[in-house]
């Protein structure tokens, strides 16, 4: 059986601290000074013990996920206005580099907004772009196109999208913000699943401004595919791209189009501008799940982020002046690694232990214990690659990835 592990800061060692040095003296990663194109990862809740239980689940004792292959690490503090962020919070200060209180999106303590990364590209002619599992105008990606004081305020965040912050490639979930009530899109109202999801937006039809505007609109994977348009707008739910129970009366992470593709075409179609790109991709089935504590689609969702992550890699191995970073905005579900035991030292509360699950390639297992169903307060891992890459090696609060990415755009 695999020995008990209970990740903590040696893990981020384990991930590429023992790779920085032969990184300043390879040719493989000789770096342009500036950075054309940016593109920011972000698996949320997906803390240090998770990405080593993706990587056992994925590639065993001794393989590593495309993330981790990276030639810099840091150890990111992620804390907001509070000693526990949330993702509005959190993702606020990686795109605006300001601590500002939970719940906030673009904003400062004052409720003032702050300029982002995504609308400093914006102004420097490059073409930007979201891409989520969650609903486009969910905390993450908004903090990087939007301001509101309330990040429930989704169909503000929608219109901001369009008419402000003007971003070029819109996908995922959350159609129910972009119709008004009374008006549902491709997907229906009150569908047997879930009867309480509906269209709800607040702003008008907003697919119709997108649409009026020049976006494509698409709501599968076929139309997604076949657009060639420099603008797209792709909702493919009325709210997240999973389900969480109750709805279906079970977790279910099987999205319509998969993070990898979504993550594939918006680089293929920012990647036309010839001043380059600012992507930011979320997978946000790894921190639901954690919430959930369901560690079988923690680990699935968190494949699919890797899947990605290699896509991005692909792109930047052929235009290295793109830089390519990989984070969580927190810790979710307070989880550790353990050995496989016939007992639950923790007892049946919400830390019971989740498990078995395979060590890939061998016949060890491992088992998850979850200690909360909310965010945890503890550092997360960075890795990355690229112009700036090494001044996100070392120890750092979440603001100073918003001050390295506006220095390698310049």
């Amino acid at each position: 059986m695999l020995a008990g592990v209970t990740l903590s800061l040696a893990l981020i060692g384990s991930i590429g601290f023992n790779q920085i040095a032969d990184a300043k003296s390879s040719n493989h990663y000789t770096n342009p000074k500036k950075a054309k194109n940016v593109i920011v990862f972000v698996g949320d809740g997906m803390g240090a013990s998770h990405r080593e239980a993706i990587r056992l689940a994925t590639k065993g004792l001794t393989g590593d996920l495309s993330m981790n292959k990276m030639p810099y690490v840091g150890n990111v503090h992620t804390s907001s206005t509070s000693v526990v962020t949330d993702s509005a919070a959190a993702a606020t200060a990686m795109a605006s580099g300001v601590k500002t209180y939970n719940g906030a999106i673009g904003v400062n303590p004052d409720k003032k907004p702050v300029k982002t990364v995504l609308e400093m590209a914006d102004k420097a002619g490059k073409s930007t772009g979201l891409v989520t599992t969650s609903q486009i105008t969910d905390a993450t990606p908004a903090a990087f196109g939007a301001h509101v004081e309330d990040r429930s305020k989704q169909s503000d965040i929608a219109k901001q999208y369009l008419e402000n912050s003007r971003v070029d490639v819109l996908l995922g979930g959350g159609e129910d913000f972009w119709y008004p009530a009374g008006n549902p899109g491709k997907f229906q109202d009150n569908p047997a699943k879930d009867v309480k999801e509906q269209s709800k937006g607040t702003q008008g039809n907003l697919v119709a401004e997108a649409k009026h505007m020049g976006y494509k609109y698409v709501t599968d994977k076929d139309g997604l595919m076949k657009t060639k348009n420099d603008k797209i707008l792709g909702l493919f739910a009325n709210e997240e791209m999973f389900e969480q129970r109750p709805e279906g009366e079970g977790d279910l992470y099987n999205p319509v189009v998969s993070l990898p593709d979504m993550t594939k075409k918006a680089i293929d179609t920012l990647s036309q501008n010839k001043r380059g790109f600012f992507l930011m991709v979320e997978e946000e089935g790894t921190d639901e799940m954690s919430h959930e504590n369901n560690g079988k689609l923690m680990i699935k969702a968190g494949q699919q982020l890797d899947k990605s992550v290699e896509a991005a890699k692909k792109f930047a191995q052929k235009h290295p002046d793109t830089l390519v970073l990989v984070v969580a905005d927190h810790e979710c579900g307070g989880l550790s690694i353990e050995e496989v035991n016939g007992s639950d030292e923790s007892g049946d509360g919400i830390s019971k232990e989740d498990g078995p699950f395979t060590v890939a390639h061998s016949n060890d297992q491992f088992t998850l214990d979850w200690t909360t169903s909310g965010h945890g307060g503890v550092s997360v891992p960075l890795t990355a690659m690229g112009p700036g890459a090494d001044q996100l090696a070392g120890t750092y609060e979440n603001t100073n990835i918003f001050k390295v990415i506006k220095k390698a755009m310049k």
